[in-house]
């Protein structure tokens, strides 16, 4: 909250004004970021069930990239305001237009919410320079290369790529995959 007062110029007292704690203000962070998202599913009969849900969680993940740990913030939230619950009321609105029951709907929200949010959160701490964590390619290469791990050590060159929307787009894929599984 310092930080954020002495960016704006201001006493960090002044920012309680606005916000009463630290997480006040990350939710109402987190509620920004992903203003317009809803809009991603576009009106009824705009393309089949999966497409809609996909143009959905892009959007979503596109928001959290937009901003510096956009994932972090958003996932140490639990927003309620109209732009995260219009997102949510979207992808669930898709999905009973599919045919899937409540139940399905709402747990297919949770799947698909929590693999965006928590892949953006991985693809932003793997390109946050100067890390060296796990995510750090070289440090996983060395890691496998100096093990017995053959099958790890084969698919190294993806493991190690950072072509996120690549890796984004395989597990979202299994997402749909599944649910249309499940709708038959």
């Amino acid at each position: 909250m310092r930080r954020l007062a002495d960016a704006l110029g201001v006493q960090a007292g002044a920012l309680y004004r606005y916000f009463a704690t630290k997480q006040d203000l990350l939710t109402a962070m987190a509620e920004r970021m992903v203003g317009g998202v809803a809009d991603a599913a576009g009106p009824a009969g705009d393309g089949d069930w999966s497409q809609r849900v996909a143009r959905l969680a892009r959007a979503l993940r596109a928001a959290l990239l937009a901003h510096r740990d956009g994932a972090r913030v958003f996932a140490g939230t639990h927003s309620t305001g109209p732009n995260t619950l219009g997102f949510a009321d979207s992808l669930v609105g898709v999905l009973r237009e599919a045919g899937f029951g409540d139940g399905e709907a709402a747990r297919a929200l949770y799947s698909v919410a929590n693999f965006t949010v928590g892949h953006t959160l991985e693809e932003q701490a793997a390109l946050r320079p100067g890390d060296g964590g796990p995510t750090d390619a070289g440090v996983l290469h060395e890691a496998v290369m100096a093990g017995t791990y053959p099958h790890l050590a084969a698919t190294l060159p993806t493991l190690t790529s950072t072509d996120f929307t690549a890796h984004f787009e395989f597990g979202l894929r299994l997402l749909l995959d599944g649910l249309r599984a499940l709708q038959r």
